[in-house]
């Protein structure tokens, strides 16, 4: 098989990408390991910025399909101190510049914009290689090949096309969420639904911390951290969610029954999500018919600027692609002098967040970002 193009990764930023070429009549291949588009959840919701994830939708002309798709109220944020006291209650006043929609839907409506075919499910890369003059090969898990001019890996932090480009590996930075749902919360889970609210709950405290959020029906999905080294977790049986429950439990003892609920009564097994990033200055060298975006190119720690960040890159290589229509070095060398140093100012604000989450400081940390966050607006 040949394509001209070929993204792998069908995340939001491959899609974007392959969507905003379409809007420019260019034609591209999306190879996506999962069998299909409702393999598995998609993660719960986003806060959509203006300065990059909303101008990659207007690109991609879904701006009003996106505006359809926003949860009200989904802007609140709340803070918790581990006694269940509020700390602070920021309203939704729909002025925020960050409305949260679904991530499924925000990439349904992706999927369903993009002709028939342009997916290629059930294609999980095992290699990628050059083959002299830009041109790549794609070797897959089946053993089944695809040939191509341009390569674009949009396939997240653990990238196979990323060696193609730079030898840097992800690095665990010491934090890891459980993460957990609580369903029909408003008739089954009352305490915890009020202490969550309408939208974002942060209940922080030096190196832990629950951090929770109210999902259209009533659903809470909850992140439970824990600054712990890897092997900690690994001693865990994730099988087991009374295994999970018991000893991550025992780390929140003397917190109130409404915060730790948000772990002992998940209505789905708990999954391990621990946190990798790549150097916060991580580029390489151009490389003939091959580049990245995303967390492939630029993966650092939850900030909500990920999914953002990746959507705006394949919106700006897609534009950059248009523009130089015979000359695709041209293309990636303008895309990657603009995304190099953007996602390098990102970076660092994303550790530091991290900080501000479960530093020694917490909860204090974690308003006085959101002070000079709402001063600064």
């Amino acid at each position: 098989m040949h394509t001209p193009i070929a993204i792998v990764g069908a995340g939001l930023g491959g899609l974007t990408l392959a969507r905003v070429l379409h809007v420019h009549g260019i034609a591209a291949t999306v190879f996506e390991g999962e069998p299909s588009a409702t393999a598995r959840p998609q993660g719960g919701m986003l806060d959509i910025h203006e300065h990059n994830g909303q101008l990659a939708l207007k690109d991609a002309g879904l701006f009003d399909k996106f505006v359809e798709l926003i949860h009200s109220g989904g802007q609140q944020s709340r803070v918790l101190d581990k006694h269940g006291n509020v700390l602070l209650d920021h309203p939704d006043d729909g002025t925020g510049g960050r409305p949260e929609v679904p991530r499924g839907e925000l990439r349904r409506i992706l999927l369903e914009s993009l002709p028939s075919g342009t997916v290629q499910w059930g294609h999980k890369l095992k290699a990628a290689a050059s083959l002299g003059g830009g041109r790549h090969q794609l070797t897959f898990a089946d053993d089944s090949t695809a040939t191509t001019y341009l390569l674009i890996g949009a396939d997240g932090a653990w990238s196979r096309v990323r060696p193609l480009l730079s030898s840097a590996k992800p690095k665990y930075v010491g934090i890891t969420y459980v993460e957990t749902y609580l369903y029909d919360s408003d008739i089954h889970h009352l305490p915890s639904a009020q202490a969550v609210g309408g939208g974002m709950l942060f209940a922080m405290s030096p190196g832990k911390g629950i951090m929770a959020h109210r999902e259209p029906g009533g659903v809470l999905h909850a992140y439970v951290g824990l600054k712990k080294p890897q092997d900690w977790f690994a001693a865990i049986d994730f099988s087991s969610p009374t295994a999970v429950v018991a000893k991550v439990g025992r780390e929140f003892e003397g917190w109130v029954p409404e915060l730790r609920a948000l772990l002992t009564d998940g209505e789905t097994a708990p999954v391990a999500r621990s946190i990798y990033t790549l150097p916060l200055d991580h580029r390489w060298d151009r490389v003939p018919g091959v580049t990245l975006l995303g967390d492939a190119a630029h993966l650092t720690a939850p900030s909500g600027e990920g999914a953002n960040l990746a959507m705006y890159d394949g919106a700006e290589l897609a534009k950059a692609i248009a523009a130089n229509p015979e000359d695709t070095e041209a293309a990636l060398l303008a895309y990657e002098n603009e995304m190099f140093p953007r996602s390098a100012a990102e970076a660092p604000e994303a550790e530091r967040m991290q900080e501000v989450l479960f530093g020694n400081n917490a909860p204090q940390s974690l308003l006085d970002f959101f002070a000079a966050h709402q001063g600064a607006e």
